[in-house]
């Protein structure tokens, strides 16, 4: 693991870690040719992994780059570069000054319907310019969310285990790849996915941020495996006029499914309602520091 003070492929010193996560460590990093700060991504490497499946996770790595690279919004995280150090590649980022919105639940307590439903219409954005490219998220959840202090900004962050048309999927061998909680009930299944699964995680997300965790939450993978694809779905009361959105967006059958346009509408019109203004805004917790997961 890189250390304080490392010089990255001879340009990026390491400042402090942002953030650690399934498939790689964020750091704070100085840019020595440009003078700036971003974040770099250092992929986790398991010693214990055969030269088959060491490859498969540098390759994940750069199916993040290419996936975020199709994508131009300001709603999804920037991409400067991909550097290799110490054989393995790194993504060098946008470094975001803020929190993400999981560490802002966790500080502040859940999110209002309104605060939630700016956020999402934010998230719904970006999730329709990725599509359009061609490209899944595929792991949409707080924790990659990140909302920058002091601006309406929502970015959109973590396309390590994104899906783009034409590409062969990626797998693990004997696990799943991503975080159940928020994952769509075909893609469990094994089942074609689209766009669609992307609104799931959506109104698993808004959840979420009203109630502080998914109506999916268990206490082991295989409960939570089974909540998703069988067990009753109970939206929590907190959602309160975000009700309709999150019904219709947590539709097992993604024909029945809201799409982008109705989820849009519908948000729109609760927020409109409130007199509020559709641009996502929330605090983030006193002291902000700069944040970005891996």
């Amino acid at each position: 693991m890189a250390s304080t003070g490392e010089l990255i492929a001879g340009r990026y010193r390491i400042a402090a870690r942002l953030g650690r996560g399934g498939m790689g460590t964020v750091w704070r990093a100085q840019d020595e040719l440009l003078g700036r700060d971003v974040a770099v991504k250092e992929l986790h490497v398991d010693t214990g992994l055969s030269e088959l499946d060491a490859e498969r996770q540098r390759e994940r790595t750069l199916r993040e780059a290419r996936s975020v690279a199709q994508v131009k919004h300001p709603g999804i995280l920037v991409l400067h570069d991909v550097v290799r150090h110490d054989e393995q590649p790194w993504l060098v980022m946008e470094l975001i000054d803020g929190c993400s919105l999981a560490d802002r639940v966790t500080a502040n307590g859940p999110l209002t319907p309104a605060e939630a439903a700016r956020i999402g219409l934010a998230l719904l954005a970006a999730l329709r310019a990725a599509h359009a490219a061609g490209v899944l998220h595929r792991d949409l959840k707080p924790a990659n969310v990140l909302l920058e202090s002091g601006t309406d900004r929502v970015v959109l962050s973590d396309f390590g285990i994104a899906q783009v048309a034409g590409q062969t999927t990626l797998t693990r061998t004997g696990a799943f790849v991503g975080s159940p909680e928020y994952t769509a009930p075909e893609r469990m299944s094994g089942r074609h996915t689209g766009p669609e699964s992307d609104l799931w995680s959506l109104g698993v997300l808004l959840c979420a941020s009203v109630e502080g965790e998914s109506p999916f939450h268990r206490d082991s993978v295989a409960g939570v495996l089974h909540a998703v694809v069988v067990d009753e779905i109970r939206p929590p009361q907190s959602a309160g006029p975000l009700l309709p959105v999150v019904r219709g967006l947590l539709e097992r059958d993604p024909e029945r499914r809201f799409g982008a346009d109705e989820t849009e509408r519908a948000l729109r019109d609760f927020l409109a309602q409130e007199g509020l203004p559709t641009v996502a805004h929330t605090p983030a917790p006193a002291p902000a520091a700069p944040r970005r997961r891996g």
